[in-house]
């Protein structure tokens, strides 16, 4: 019996490991100073992937729709954050938008537009955001021509697992297994 809860406490524990937590602008953080369309790049945003928002007082995120995106709307916020530590959950498939509230910020540039996939999903995360040179989804030009490109290579997650202490409840569980084993 204690050997089957631990096996499902093991198993319960095993597909967070996959999720990669992300930190907004890296070392920079959510500042009025990051290029959140350069960041976005080349990275694959999955459902139980997280977003890590780190800012300073000056500074909020707003998760909002396209629409209020697009025009720095923070007055019909999905939700608020404002404890300069914020971690946002990627729980469905789709665009997600977050922008700051503070007044001019946003249309400074500090707004981020995220696609997630499907756990199990290949495809490139693109943002939403125009851009000078437009192209599709897929990789190629307006006017077709060229072969997509192959998906970027997914992160490898090891820092996520290390913040989240997800190592540590794997040898208590490992721990746990033994001891009722011997």
């Amino acid at each position: 019996m204690g050997f089957a809860a631990a096996f499902l406490l093991l198993l319960l524990a095993a597909p967070a490991a996959h999720a990669v937590q992300y930190t907004v602008g890296d070392s920079s953080g959510w500042t009025t100073t990051g290029d959140y369309e350069g960041w976005v790049q080349g990275k694959t945003f999955t459902v139980g992937d997280t977003l890590l928002f780190t800012y300073g007082g000056s500074h909020a995120v707003d998760v909002v729709s396209k629409s209020d995106y697009d025009n720095c709307n923070s007055g019909n916020a999905l939700s608020t954050h404002n404890d300069g530590n914020t971690v946002i959950t990627l729980s469905n498939p789709g665009s997600m938008y977050f922008i700051c509230p503070t007044i001019g910020h946003c249309a400074g540039g500090m707004k981020l537009a995220v696609n997630v996939v499907a756990a199990g999903g290949n495809s490139p995360s693109t943002p939403s955001t125009p851009s000078s040179s437009p192209t599709t989804p897929s990789g190629t030009t307006p006017s077709g021509g060229s072969t997509p490109s192959p998906p970027a290579p997914r992160p490898s997650g090891a820092p996520s697992i290390m913040n989240s202490g997800l190592i540590v409840a794997f040898w208590t569980v490992l721990g746990a297994v033994v001891a009722i084993m011997s």
